[in-house]
């Protein structure tokens, strides 16, 4: 009976499930994403080590919070109609599940156009990568979370065209959920740098 439930299981989704039940693709997932709280987890704490220290312009001195305010809103938004695309996706609403992801990666595309507007007003009131430690932290953290979010941005774009091609369709809804875990995450991960990053005193 045991084996029957597995064949059924490996039918559906075409991977066996493992011994927790999930399937292996998405306990693939999760531990990468564990792997990934790690690596924040020590670019964050080295920002908060070095945030003060070294001489010239620190960040704390050229943020624009109203700013960043709202394209930390327009990322976070992404995570709402991401849910959407999954849920259009698993419904078997293929063309809606097209918009929703469309839709996810712009705001995305939007939230990366703003960082690079904002590195570069930075840069013009003397803040740098190698002006002093804080800013070296500063632009490091932010940057390796920009990276991550431009490559959920062309897994976005790609899912779009494997729908298009007919390649993904309800029954193998599990790589949007995939993908989804993954857009999820770095918007957390922004939740906790623009709190320790943006709002916390600099300590000065």
């Amino acid at each position: 009976m045991a084996d029957t439930a597995v064949t059924e299981q490996t039918e559906e989704h075409g991977h066996p499930p493992t011994a927790t039940g999930l399937d292996n693709r998405k306990l693939a997932m999760w531990a990468f994403l564990g792997s990934e709280c790690l690596l924040f987890g020590a670019l964050i704490s080295a920002y908060l080590l070095y945030r003060g220290r070294g001489i010239g312009t620190k960040p704390h001195d050229v943020y624009d919070i109203p700013y960043t305010s709202v394209s930390s809103f327009v990322l976070l938004m992404s995570s709402l109609t991401m849910v959407l695309a999954l849920s259009a996706m698993q419904r078997g609403e293929e063309r809606k599940s097209r918009v929703w992801l469309t839709a996810t990666a712009m705001l995305g595309v939007t939230f990366i156009s703003g960082q690079v507007y904002e590195f570069t007003t930075f840069v013009h009131k003397g803040l740098s990568l190698t002006v002093n430690p804080a800013s070296s932290a500063f632009f490091t953290l932010t940057g390796f979370h920009g990276t991550h979010v431009t490559l959920g941005i062309i897994m976005l774009l790609s899912l779009v065209g494997l729908s298009l091609a007919g390649k993904i369709g309800p029954k193998n809804s599990l790589i949007v959920e995939l993908v989804g875990l993954y857009w999820h995450f770095v918007d957390i991960v922004w939740i906790v740098i623009f709190t320790v990053v943006y709002l916390m005193p600099s300590g000065k």
